[in-house]
Protein backbone atom coordinates (compact mmCIF):
# COMPACT_ATOMS: atom_id res chain seq x y z
CA UNK A 1 0.00 0.00 0.00
CA UNK A 2 1.28 3.47 -0.86
CA UNK A 3 2.06 6.04 1.85
CA UNK A 4 -1.15 7.89 2.78
CA UNK A 5 0.43 11.23 1.95
CA UNK A 6 0.72 10.05 -1.67
CA UNK A 7 -2.75 8.53 -1.96
CA UNK A 8 -5.45 10.72 -3.59
CA UNK A 9 -7.98 11.93 -1.02
CA UNK A 10 -11.60 13.00 -1.48
CA UNK A 11 -14.49 13.99 0.74
CA UNK A 12 -16.73 11.41 -0.91
CA UNK A 13 -16.10 8.53 -3.26
CA UNK A 14 -19.15 7.02 -4.91
CA UNK A 15 -18.79 3.48 -6.22
CA UNK A 16 -20.90 3.30 -9.37
CA UNK A 17 -22.34 5.91 -11.71
CA UNK A 18 -25.96 4.90 -12.17
CA UNK A 19 -29.05 6.99 -11.31
CA UNK A 20 -28.54 6.68 -7.52
CA UNK A 21 -24.84 7.57 -7.75
CA UNK A 22 -25.27 10.49 -10.15
CA UNK A 23 -28.21 11.89 -8.19
CA UNK A 24 -26.12 11.78 -5.03
CA UNK A 25 -23.25 13.49 -6.85
CA UNK A 26 -25.54 16.31 -7.98
CA UNK A 27 -26.40 17.02 -4.36
CA UNK A 28 -22.91 16.68 -2.90
CA UNK A 29 -21.13 18.74 -5.54
CA UNK A 30 -23.70 21.53 -5.37
CA UNK A 31 -22.63 21.93 -1.75
CA UNK A 32 -18.95 21.98 -2.68
CA UNK A 33 -18.29 18.51 -1.30
CA UNK A 34 -15.36 17.06 -3.26
CA UNK A 35 -16.85 14.03 -5.02
CA UNK A 36 -15.34 11.29 -7.19
CA UNK A 37 -17.33 8.51 -8.83
CA UNK A 38 -15.82 5.19 -9.88
CA UNK A 39 -17.54 3.42 -12.76
CA UNK A 40 -16.39 0.17 -14.32
CA UNK A 41 -18.85 0.21 -17.20
CA UNK A 42 -21.20 2.79 -18.68
CA UNK A 43 -22.41 5.82 -16.69
CA UNK A 44 -26.14 5.50 -16.15
CA UNK A 45 -26.13 1.84 -15.12
CA UNK A 46 -28.96 -0.34 -16.36
CA UNK A 47 -30.90 2.80 -17.29
CA UNK A 48 -28.32 3.56 -19.99
CA UNK A 49 -28.94 0.23 -21.68
CA UNK A 50 -32.73 0.39 -21.46
CA UNK A 51 -34.28 1.16 -24.81
CA UNK A 52 -37.09 3.42 -23.58
CA UNK A 53 -38.03 4.57 -20.07
CA UNK A 54 -41.73 5.41 -19.80
CA UNK A 55 -42.16 5.61 -16.03
CA UNK A 56 -39.63 8.27 -15.01
CA UNK A 57 -41.42 11.42 -13.78
CA UNK A 58 -41.18 14.51 -15.95
CA UNK A 59 -41.15 12.74 -19.32
CA UNK A 60 -44.80 12.31 -20.37
CA UNK A 61 -43.80 10.78 -23.71
CA UNK A 62 -41.06 8.62 -22.23
CA UNK A 63 -37.34 9.05 -22.76
CA UNK A 64 -34.64 6.83 -24.26
CA UNK A 65 -32.66 5.25 -21.43
CA UNK A 66 -29.35 6.43 -22.83
CA UNK A 67 -30.60 10.01 -23.09
CA UNK A 68 -31.82 9.96 -19.49
CA UNK A 69 -28.50 8.51 -18.32
CA UNK A 70 -26.55 11.14 -20.27
CA UNK A 71 -28.63 13.89 -18.69
CA UNK A 72 -27.89 12.51 -15.21
CA UNK A 73 -24.18 12.54 -16.04
CA UNK A 74 -24.14 16.02 -17.58
CA UNK A 75 -25.94 17.51 -14.61
CA UNK A 76 -23.58 15.92 -12.09
CA UNK A 77 -20.53 17.00 -14.06
CA UNK A 78 -21.88 20.55 -14.40
CA UNK A 79 -21.63 20.89 -10.62
CA UNK A 80 -18.13 19.44 -10.52
CA UNK A 81 -18.51 15.70 -10.12
CA UNK A 82 -15.61 13.72 -11.57
CA UNK A 83 -15.96 10.21 -13.00
CA UNK A 84 -13.01 7.84 -12.91
CA UNK A 85 -13.33 4.81 -15.16
CA UNK A 86 -12.08 1.80 -13.27
CA UNK A 87 -13.16 -0.78 -10.74
CA UNK A 88 -13.18 -0.67 -6.96
CA UNK A 89 -11.97 -4.06 -5.76
CA UNK A 90 -12.06 -3.61 -1.97
CA UNK A 91 -12.99 -1.18 0.81
CA UNK A 92 -11.08 -0.96 4.10
CA UNK A 93 -11.70 1.00 7.28
CA UNK A 94 -8.59 3.08 8.05
CA UNK A 95 -10.11 5.01 10.93
CA UNK A 96 -10.96 8.54 9.82
CA UNK A 97 -10.44 7.48 6.22
CA UNK A 98 -11.95 4.73 4.14
CA UNK A 99 -9.37 3.21 1.82
CA UNK A 100 -10.54 1.93 -1.55
CA UNK A 101 -8.44 -0.46 -3.58
CA UNK A 102 -9.06 0.18 -7.26
CA UNK A 103 -7.67 -0.78 -10.63
CA UNK A 104 -6.09 2.71 -10.62
CA UNK A 105 -4.44 2.30 -7.24
CA UNK A 106 -5.53 3.20 -3.71
CA UNK A 107 -7.83 6.13 -2.89
CA UNK A 108 -8.90 7.59 0.45
CA UNK A 109 -12.31 9.06 1.25
CA UNK A 110 -13.92 10.51 4.34
CA UNK A 111 -17.21 8.92 3.29
CA UNK A 112 -18.19 6.33 0.69
CA UNK A 113 -21.46 5.69 -1.10
CA UNK A 114 -21.99 2.23 -2.56
CA UNK A 115 -24.29 2.53 -5.57
CA UNK A 116 -23.11 -0.32 -7.78
CA UNK A 117 -26.56 -1.65 -8.60
CA UNK A 118 -27.21 -5.09 -10.02
CA UNK A 119 -26.83 -6.83 -13.33
CA UNK A 120 -29.54 -8.98 -14.86
CA UNK A 121 -28.70 -12.65 -14.85
CA UNK A 122 -28.50 -13.97 -18.37
CA UNK A 123 -29.69 -17.28 -19.77
CA UNK A 124 -26.47 -17.48 -21.73
CA UNK A 125 -27.84 -18.83 -25.00
CA UNK A 126 -27.03 -17.86 -28.61
CA UNK A 127 -28.91 -14.76 -29.73
CA UNK A 128 -29.47 -13.34 -26.24
CA UNK A 129 -26.69 -10.77 -26.43
CA UNK A 130 -27.20 -10.15 -30.16
CA UNK A 131 -30.80 -9.02 -29.67
CA UNK A 132 -30.44 -7.22 -26.38
CA UNK A 133 -32.82 -4.21 -26.37
CA UNK A 134 -33.93 -5.24 -29.87
CA UNK A 135 -36.28 -7.99 -28.81
CA UNK A 136 -34.60 -9.33 -25.66
CA UNK A 137 -35.45 -7.48 -22.45
CA UNK A 138 -35.06 -7.79 -18.70
CA UNK A 139 -37.58 -5.20 -17.44
CA UNK A 140 -41.31 -5.57 -18.09
CA UNK A 141 -42.28 -2.19 -16.68
CA UNK A 142 -39.63 -0.53 -18.86
CA UNK A 143 -40.28 -2.26 -22.16
CA UNK A 144 -43.57 -4.17 -21.97
CA UNK A 145 -45.66 -1.44 -23.59
CA UNK A 146 -43.70 -1.82 -26.84
CA UNK A 147 -45.40 -5.18 -27.34
CA UNK A 148 -49.04 -4.22 -27.41
CA UNK A 149 -51.02 -6.96 -29.17
CA UNK A 150 -47.84 -8.96 -29.80
CA UNK A 151 -46.77 -12.46 -28.79
CA UNK A 152 -44.11 -12.77 -26.10
CA UNK A 153 -41.94 -15.42 -24.52
CA UNK A 154 -41.10 -15.05 -20.84
CA UNK A 155 -38.22 -17.13 -19.46
CA UNK A 156 -38.14 -18.05 -15.77
CA UNK A 157 -40.20 -19.73 -13.08
CA UNK A 158 -39.64 -17.73 -9.90
CA UNK A 159 -41.67 -14.94 -8.32
CA UNK A 160 -40.34 -12.24 -10.63
CA UNK A 161 -40.99 -14.26 -13.79
CA UNK A 162 -44.57 -15.03 -12.80
CA UNK A 163 -45.27 -11.47 -11.64
CA UNK A 164 -43.80 -9.95 -14.79
CA UNK A 165 -45.58 -12.43 -17.06
CA UNK A 166 -48.91 -11.43 -15.52
CA UNK A 167 -47.98 -7.75 -15.88
CA UNK A 168 -47.12 -8.25 -19.55
CA UNK A 169 -50.63 -9.59 -20.25
CA UNK A 170 -51.72 -5.95 -20.12
CA UNK A 171 -50.02 -5.51 -23.47
CA UNK A 172 -49.30 -8.86 -25.14
CA UNK A 173 -51.86 -10.90 -27.00
CA UNK A 174 -50.34 -14.13 -25.66
CA UNK A 175 -47.41 -15.18 -23.49
CA UNK A 176 -45.49 -18.46 -23.52
CA UNK A 177 -43.83 -18.93 -20.13
CA UNK A 178 -40.79 -21.20 -20.44
CA UNK A 179 -39.84 -22.85 -17.15
CA UNK A 180 -36.66 -24.92 -17.01
CA UNK A 181 -37.99 -27.24 -14.31
CA UNK A 182 -41.04 -26.39 -12.20
CA UNK A 183 -42.58 -23.11 -11.12
CA UNK A 184 -40.97 -21.98 -7.88
CA UNK A 185 -43.10 -18.89 -7.35
CA UNK A 186 -45.17 -18.57 -4.19
CA UNK A 187 -48.52 -20.36 -3.99
CA UNK A 188 -50.34 -17.04 -3.98
CA UNK A 189 -48.70 -16.05 -7.27
CA UNK A 190 -49.30 -19.48 -8.76
CA UNK A 191 -52.99 -19.24 -7.87
CA UNK A 192 -53.16 -15.84 -9.55
CA UNK A 193 -51.28 -17.11 -12.59
CA UNK A 194 -53.85 -19.87 -13.02
CA UNK A 195 -56.47 -17.23 -13.87
CA UNK A 196 -54.37 -16.09 -16.82
CA UNK A 197 -53.80 -19.68 -17.89
CA UNK A 198 -57.54 -20.37 -17.77
CA UNK A 199 -58.25 -17.26 -19.84
CA UNK A 200 -55.79 -18.37 -22.52
CA UNK A 201 -53.50 -15.35 -22.07
CA UNK A 202 -50.60 -17.43 -20.72
CA UNK A 203 -49.39 -20.90 -21.62
CA UNK A 204 -46.89 -22.49 -19.22
CA UNK A 205 -44.28 -24.88 -20.59
CA UNK A 206 -42.70 -26.82 -17.73
CA UNK A 207 -39.36 -28.63 -17.99
CA UNK A 208 -38.60 -26.61 -21.09
CA UNK A 209 -35.12 -25.23 -21.49
CA UNK A 210 -34.19 -22.25 -23.64
CA UNK A 211 -31.61 -23.16 -26.27
CA UNK A 212 -31.49 -20.22 -28.69
CA UNK A 213 -33.12 -16.89 -29.49
CA UNK A 214 -33.53 -16.49 -33.24
CA UNK A 215 -34.24 -13.42 -35.34
CA UNK A 216 -33.97 -11.93 -38.76
CA UNK A 217 -33.74 -8.39 -40.12
CA UNK A 218 -32.69 -7.21 -36.66
CA UNK A 219 -35.81 -8.47 -34.90
CA UNK A 220 -36.55 -11.54 -32.78
CA UNK A 221 -38.78 -14.09 -34.49
CA UNK A 222 -38.71 -17.19 -32.31
CA UNK A 223 -37.24 -19.00 -29.33
CA UNK A 224 -35.92 -22.52 -29.71
CA UNK A 225 -36.29 -24.68 -26.63
CA UNK A 226 -36.02 -28.31 -25.62
CA UNK A 227 -38.60 -30.48 -23.89
CA UNK A 228 -38.22 -34.20 -23.22
CA UNK A 229 -35.09 -34.12 -25.35
CA UNK A 230 -36.97 -32.79 -28.36
CA UNK A 231 -36.63 -29.38 -29.99
CA UNK A 232 -39.62 -27.07 -29.64
CA UNK A 233 -40.11 -23.65 -31.23
CA UNK A 234 -42.07 -20.66 -29.98
CA UNK A 235 -42.82 -17.90 -32.52
CA UNK A 236 -42.55 -14.55 -30.75
CA UNK A 237 -42.08 -10.83 -31.20
CA UNK A 238 -40.02 -10.42 -28.05
CA UNK A 239 -38.39 -12.22 -25.15
CA UNK A 240 -38.36 -11.18 -21.50
CA UNK A 241 -35.81 -12.90 -19.27
CA UNK A 242 -36.44 -13.09 -15.52
CA UNK A 243 -33.96 -15.52 -14.04
CA UNK A 244 -32.80 -13.21 -11.26
CA UNK A 245 -30.50 -10.29 -10.54
CA UNK A 246 -26.84 -10.49 -9.68
CA UNK A 247 -25.90 -7.77 -7.16
CA UNK A 248 -22.58 -6.07 -7.85
CA UNK A 249 -21.31 -6.64 -4.33
CA UNK A 250 -18.41 -9.07 -4.75
CA UNK A 251 -15.86 -6.37 -3.94
CA UNK A 252 -17.30 -6.00 -0.43
CA UNK A 253 -16.04 -9.39 0.77
CA UNK A 254 -14.02 -8.91 3.93
CA UNK A 255 -14.98 -5.24 4.29
CA UNK A 256 -17.14 -5.66 7.37
CA UNK A 257 -20.18 -4.48 5.41
CA UNK A 258 -23.09 -6.83 6.03
CA UNK A 259 -25.05 -8.30 3.12
CA UNK A 260 -28.41 -10.05 3.13
CA UNK A 261 -29.10 -13.56 1.82
CA UNK A 262 -29.32 -12.18 -1.73
CA UNK A 263 -25.94 -10.43 -1.36
CA UNK A 264 -27.58 -7.01 -1.28
CA UNK A 265 -26.16 -4.41 1.13
CA UNK A 266 -27.95 -3.95 4.43
CA UNK A 267 -28.50 -0.44 5.78
CA UNK A 268 -30.25 1.46 8.54
CA UNK A 269 -32.90 4.15 8.07
CA UNK A 270 -30.16 6.67 7.26
CA UNK A 271 -28.86 4.45 4.43
CA UNK A 272 -25.70 3.78 6.45
CA UNK A 273 -24.16 0.33 6.18
CA UNK A 274 -22.66 -1.65 9.04
CA UNK A 275 -19.35 0.14 8.36
CA UNK A 276 -19.47 3.67 9.74
CA UNK A 277 -19.00 6.28 7.05
CA UNK A 278 -20.07 3.96 4.25
CA UNK A 279 -23.57 4.48 2.83
CA UNK A 280 -25.63 2.66 0.22
CA UNK A 281 -28.34 3.64 -2.28
CA UNK A 282 -30.13 2.24 -5.30
CA UNK A 283 -30.61 -1.29 -6.55
CA UNK A 284 -27.69 -2.67 -4.52
CA UNK A 285 -29.46 -1.82 -1.26
CA UNK A 286 -31.38 -4.55 0.51
CA UNK A 287 -35.08 -3.69 0.21
CA UNK A 288 -34.72 -1.46 -2.85
CA UNK A 289 -37.63 -1.30 -5.29
CA UNK A 290 -35.39 -1.61 -8.37
CA UNK A 291 -36.85 1.45 -10.11
CA UNK A 292 -34.94 4.38 -11.62
CA UNK A 293 -37.09 6.99 -9.89
CA UNK A 294 -36.64 5.47 -6.44
CA UNK A 295 -32.90 4.99 -7.03
CA UNK A 296 -32.57 8.69 -7.83
CA UNK A 297 -34.49 9.57 -4.69
CA UNK A 298 -32.31 7.33 -2.56
CA UNK A 299 -29.22 8.93 -4.04
CA UNK A 300 -30.44 12.36 -2.99
CA UNK A 301 -31.27 11.08 0.50
CA UNK A 302 -27.88 9.41 0.84
CA UNK A 303 -26.14 12.65 -0.17
CA UNK A 304 -27.93 14.57 2.58
CA UNK A 305 -27.04 11.89 5.14
CA UNK A 306 -23.42 11.97 3.97
CA UNK A 307 -23.35 15.75 4.40
CA UNK A 308 -24.57 15.33 7.99
CA UNK A 309 -21.93 12.68 8.59
CA UNK A 310 -19.12 14.85 7.21
CA UNK A 311 -20.24 17.83 9.28
CA UNK A 312 -20.00 15.68 12.37
CA UNK A 313 -16.53 14.40 11.41
CA UNK A 314 -14.84 17.56 10.24
CA UNK A 315 -11.20 17.34 9.27
CA UNK A 316 -9.51 19.21 6.45
CA UNK A 317 -8.26 17.24 3.48
CA UNK A 318 -4.50 17.43 3.12
CA UNK A 319 -3.06 16.79 -0.31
Amino acid sequence: MADKTEVPKHDVIIVGAGPAALSAAIYTTREDIDTLLFERGVPGGLAAITDQVDNYPGFPDGVPGLELANNFQKQAERFGAAIEFGEVTAIHDDGHWKRLETTSGDYLARAVLIATGSDYKKVGVPGEADYYARGVHYCATCDGAFYRDKRLVVIGGGNSAVQEAMFLTRFASHIDLLVRSTIKASEVLQDELQKYIDSGKVTVHLETSTEEIVGEAGAVTKVIGKHDGKKVEFPTDGVFVFVGLKPNSEFLAGSGIELDHLHLVKSDEDLCTTLKGVFVAGDIRSGATMQIASAAGEGATAALKIREYLEGHKRPIQN
